[in-house]
């Protein structure tokens, strides 16, 4: 599975916009998201990772899947839902918690919500994978164990044994943001606790 990621990543490095022609489950799937529109689910974010300082994706790619979505940003400020879940797809980048691209891939967000180890897999299914992955995080926002507001902003944690990873998610203004896998949640709730601003998971508000 890793190496089609890879060749997918390798060609959008060369040609973004062929990548997204060459995989289904990359310009086909955005093209359902878009006569659905799955996008105006999500806020905006950064595309600067904020544990590196750098842009996980290149200008190219972020342009290309942007132009396909039919929505306009501004470098590096862009859709959630298209830099989170397609980007991430395609980035090659290194962050101190591995590649972007392993939530949706290792099983262990899937697992923290209740669901098969491929859920996320983006050519698992016949749906597609922002689709999935919206229709998991609103639910896990109705039932979540864990949550916090503040300003606008909601944190909801949540998982579905009492071991295991638990499932992040972030809200700003309504717009899902992001989510992905945590393995301790105390931490996370300490932080938010004593500074909410600053946990803000390249959210642009």
């Amino acid at each position: 599975m890793i190496d089609v990621l890879d060749a997918a990543a390798h060609l959008s490095g060369i040609d973004a916009v062929a990548a997204l022609d060459e995989y289904p489950w990359l310009g086909a799937a955005i093209d359902a998201d878009v006569v659905a529109r799955r996008f105006a689910e999500w806020g905006a974010s950064t595309v600067i990772d904020e544990n590196i300082d750098a842009a996980v994706i290149s200008r190219e790619v972020f342009d290309s899947l942007h132009d396909r979505a039919g929505l306009s940003a501004q470098w590096p400020v862009g859709n959630a839902g298209v830099l989170h879940v397609y980007g991430y797809l395609l980035s090659k980048v290194e962050t101190p918690y591995g590649l972007k691209r392993a939530r949706w891939m290792n099983g262990s967000l899937a697992a923290a919500y209740g669901l098969p180890t491929d859920a996320f897999v983006p050519w698992a299914s016949s749906r597609t994978l922002l689709e999935r992955a919206s229709e998991s995080a609103r639910s896990l926002l109705s039932r979540a164990e864990c949550i916090r507001r503040t300003s606008g902003a909601t944190l909801a944690l949540d998982r579905s044994s009492r071991s295991g990873d638990w499932a992040l998610v972030y809200v700003v203004d309504g717009l899902l943001v992001t989510t992905f896998p945590v393995a301790s949640v105390e931490q996370i709730l300490a932080d938010w606790d004593a500074d909410p601003e600053r946990l803000r998971w390249n959210a642009v508000r």
